[in-house]
């Protein structure tokens, strides 16, 4: 399995901008998507209160189903069961489900609540693909577990630690999809796992295991516990819009991709077979890669890069993953599906027009990370006239002398009238993919605090 990661939290794409990019993943060579909608999906209910103002109709759901079966890529959601859980804590309703009561990211697995709102929840999406056979229930970065008063009670009690309560809590969820949901599988990520000892996985001493892996091994061990888990898999490349923490400020490319696939790799996802009734049903290896479209790293922080001018990085990981290194053949196909003329690794830079879906938002933001801050900046802080007879002090007591003010005017009132109509037909472009609170959000991060300034001077100076 090859997965595209859509984490749609706060910057999701219109469907009609996602019937244009499923064919390309198709063509590059995914065969599925992992869908993480978070407050885009739409929840009923009691639930309403966690849904966008822009989310997905049920509608849109079955509109990107019939895509994915249209272009041979499995559907699996992802719903978030334990930690990355803003878009439902930061709400008043919810806060006293909280692990620490200040911090939104993680449940408290000891309130019943807890496991009675992710059933629902979990019962909502599920109901609304069931052309699926996966699900992927999250379970990453749990921050604070075990700083909860509730937490430390339980752990002084049963003589646990947190290994113990994480793993409680899943199987909790586990047996609750089990018991509702013959046959469906289910996928987690393995980093809290990596920290749990073997002994704790394998439940020894408890009879409660819930996964039961062997570290480096490629078979899953021969135990029989409720749940049993198949081995990690190689599975990576959390490397696409989100290479760096906030906004990465242009269109990068992966360095490391020239060289083999290892390079790509980041966190692993575990397979939990629902139910396992004996060890040979889990013999075997399974490859699973994830590439990720993160749109935002959590549902507080900045956008990351915008989805189509992440398409490059996204083709270039692909045609690695599947040719195993960026060889000539990878390299070939993702210039003929991308319309482009030569990728450069090293300088992370495209040349060519392009004609990928958002091609021209890719091409605009180019426009905008490299030029828009450093025209204005120039003309604001090395025009001597400025500097010298239209500084702050005389802007703000309005005055000045007409003679000197003339000697920049023009240039500046071209230099705003520019780039006021390049930002409107990038609005406008942005629009057609992307809702309008999305297209608000990257305006103000990305545009405005440099185009404001030469906004300002403009007024000033008429």
């Amino acid at each position: 399995m090859r997965l595209i990661h859509l984490d749609l939290k706060g910057a999701a794409p219109r469907v009609s901008y996602l019937e244009q990019v499923f064919p390309l993943l198709s063509q590059l060579g995914a065969n599925g998507v992992l869908i993480e909608y978070e407050d885009m999906f739409p929840f009923k209910g009691e639930l309403e209160i966690l849904r966008s103002p822009y989310a997905y109709s049920e509608e849109d759901i079955e509109r990107i189903q019939q895509l994915a079966e249209q272009h041979k890529l499995e559907v699996v959601p992802l719903v978030q069961t334990f930690g990355h859980v803003e878009f439902i804590l930061k709400h008043e309703k919810y806060q006293h489900l909280r692990e620490v009561e200040r911090f939104p990211n993680s449940f408290n697995p000891h309130i019943p609540d807890t496991l009675a709102l992710l059933k629902s929840i979990l019962s909502q999406v599920v109901e609304k693909h069931r052309r699926s056979t996966w699900i992927h229930i999250g379970a990453d970065e749990v921050f604070h577990l075990g700083e909860g008063m509730d937490s430390k009670n339980w752990m002084s009690h049963n003589k646990g630690d947190v290994g113990t309560m994480y793993l409680k809590h899943i199987k909790e969820v586990l047996g609750f999809l089990t018991a509702q949901y013959w046959g469906l599988q289910v996928l987690m990520w393995d980093d809290m796992l990596r920290k749990i000892s073997v002994g704790a996985l394998r439940g020894e001493g408890t009879g409660t295991a819930v996964v039961a892996p062997v570290p480096g091994s490629s078979v899953a061990p021969s135990v029989c516990p409720p749940w049993q888990a198949l081995p990690p898999v190689p599975a990576g490349a959390h490397a696409l819009p989100c290479g760096s923490w906030g906004s990465m400020g242009g269109p990068r490319l992966p360095p490391a991709a020239g060289t083999n696939v290892p390079s790509l790799l980041g966190k692993g996802c575990w397979n939990l077979s629902l139910p396992s009734w004996c060890p040979q049903s889990c013999a075997g290896t399974v490859q699973r890669w994830w590439l990720s479209l993160s749109l935002r790293y959590d549902h507080y922080s900045v956008l990351c890069e915008l989805l189509p001018v992440s398409i490059p990085s996204l083709a270039i990981c692909l045609q690695t993953l599947v040719n195993g290194g960026f060889t000539e053949e990878a390299k070939r196909k993702v210039l003929d599906v991308l319309g482009l003329e030569s990728v450069q690794l090293e300088q992370s830079t495209c040349e060519g027009r392009g004609a990928f879906p958002g091609v021209e938002i890719y091409h605009m933001v180019e426009q905008v990370n490299g030029h828009l801050k450093e025209s204005i900046l120039k003309a604001l802080e090395e025009e001597s006239a400025i500097k010298g007879w239209f500084s702050p002090y005389h802007r703000k007591r309005q005055f000045g002398n007409p003679r000197n003010m003339e000697s920049f005017g023009s240039k500046v009132l071209k230099l705003h009238e520019d780039w006021e109509s390049f930002v409107r037909d990038l609005r406008a472009q942005l629009e057609r993919i992307y809702f309008p609170d999305t297209v608000e959000e990257w305006m103000e991060e990305n545009v405005n605090p440099y185009l404001d300034q030469l906004r300002d001077l403009v007024r000033d100076y008429r």
